[in-house]
């Protein structure tokens, strides 16, 4: 339909102040955090359940697609209105709702950043445990399209394993409540399903969340070894021991030379790669496990083992983890994120081929990854303005991806499939696998509102 009325006509649903339009609003929001870009119609800022079950049932009527936009973190397009519509940002909707500490839940709008709502239970002695390495800006809802993960999640699990339920606006408009503060509720799991959809199937605007009590103890160790293959071996006689850490994150030494250079927290720069690994629970017994631990990194050839001796030095190797990213970004203009996961025993040989891969497409490649789940981040930096080195780029992508699934592994663990990795999936997937998934998607979304061209690969033309 005509762009302007559209515009006045949601502009009498949220109001005008609400509703944005200019060309450099519609370049602001048609990218996220991926190569991807798109162009949205207008963006939509709703405050309330209402206003975005009256915007979704005005666009299912005039044939609009619509895009949940949250802080524009992700990773493989997902937010990025690749086919125009309405991006409908939900940042405005960012409320803490209720924090239910006799009952461990906590229920939040889907704008809630997720630092903001570890924040506020944790004055409660709680914590949500999903820890996603953009916490800061990263909101909720996001959090529960892409399914995110983070450094705890080896212990604690994903997203999926702490939503318990949400309140949810269908295609039409309608709005349901599925799960709730209750565990095991009969029926289909339709959080389960919910949970990593990347806003195909509907959009959240209520989430129960579960949360945690904070443990006695928490020890946090750096190990340094010369080569990769020595830290992914400890990886794996720590968990062959018995023992689960709440986090085994390593790196390489181009990332541990970039995170030097940004923030100074004392990381070798000479080493081959570093393993981080956190251990919690009672105070009874830790220095035990703790010694445990070191032993095993000797027995792996480990340089040297640090021990966080208080809460500032435990700081500081988590700020060098966190800010991993953000760090790797300075040394070229542009890198792109693969998050493939392999069988953690296989990691040695994943690894050795992804640097493999950078070589022969001449390609600078920075790892840094949950080693305890087998999730490989390797960040491919470039120069997008060199159209021959992008090309390359997306070429070593999927070769990447393609490694991964025949090591038994996926293409995914955490950052979703968007646009990015639609040809991938194919790799894991059968012609049948995808053909089920479309049908889920048809059950929710008949007439396709929300989120086009996403997480699916297109059905072919018959």
């Amino acid at each position: 339909m005509e762009r302007e009325k559209m515009i006045q006509e949601l502009g009498k649903i949220v109001g005008k102040e609400d509703v944005m339009s200019s060309e450099m609003e519609i370049q602001l929001y048609g990218y996220d955090a991926s190569l991807n870009r798109g162009r949205p119609d207008c963006i939509v800022m709703p405050s309330s359940t209402e206003e975005v079950s009256r915007v979704v049932k005005y666009a299912r009527e005039n044939k609009i697609p619509v895009v949940a936009r949250g802080a524009g973190t992700n990773l493989s397009g997902g937010s990025s209105p690749t086919e125009g519509g309405i991006a409908l940002l939900f940042t405005r909707m960012n409320r803490i709702l209720e924090i239910d500490v006799e009952n461990q839940r906590v229920v939040v709008e889907p704008g809630a950043i997720t630092l903001d709502i570890k924040g506020a239970i944790a004055k409660y002695g709680y914590l949500y445990h999903p820890d996603p390495s953009s916490e800061k800006a990263t909101t909720i809802a996001g959090n529960l399209g892409e399914n995110a993960g983070g450094a705890h999640c080896f212990k604690y699990g994903v997203t999926s394993n702490h939503v318990l339920g949400a309140e949810v606006v269908l295609y039409d408009g309608e709005v349901i409540e599925i799960g709730g503060k209750s565990l095991d509720n009969p029926g289909f799991d339709l959080p389960g399903l919910l949970v990593g959809s990347e806003g195909t199937l509907g959009m959240v605007t209520k989430l129960v969340l579960r949360m945690m009590p904070k443990t006695e103890a928490v020890k946090t160790m750096l190990a340094i070894y010369d080569t990769i293959a020595d830290g992914a071996n400890t990886v794996s006689d720590i968990v062959k021991a018995g023992m689960i850490p709440t986090t085994l994150e390593m790196m390489d030494n181009l990332t541990i030379k970039a995170v030097e250079a940004a923030y100074h927290v004392g990381f070798p720069e000479d080493a081959a790669s570093i393993l981080l690994i956190e251990l919690d629970g009672l105070q009874d017994g830790m220095d035990r496990l703790t010694d445990q631990v070191v032993a095993i990194c000797k027995q792996n050839k480990v340089r040297e083992v640090r021990v966080a001796k208080n809460e500032a030095e435990r700081e500081k190797i988590w700020a060098g983890r966190k800010g991993a990213f953000g760090a790797v970004g300075r040394l070229r203009p542009n890198y792109l994120v693969n998050d493939p996961t392999v069988p953690r025993t296989r990691l040695p040989e994943a690894l050795a081929q992804v640097v493999e891969i950078g070589k022969k497409y001449n390609l600078p490649i920075a790892n840094v990854f949950h080693a305890g789940d087998g999730n490989l981040h390797p960040l491919i930096l470039f120069d997008e303005r060199d159209k021959d080195e992008l090309d390359r780029v997306h070429k070593a992508a999927f070769e990447i991806m393609e490694l991964c699934a025949k090591m038994g592994g996926t293409i995914s663990g955490e950052h979703g499939i968007g646009v990015e990795k639609l040809k991938g999936m194919p790799l894991i997937f059968s012609g049948m696998d995808i053909d089920a998934m479309r049908n889920v998607k048809k059950a929710f979304d008949p007439e396709s509102v929300y989120n086009p061209g996403k997480l699916l690969p297109a059905e072919k033309a018959a």
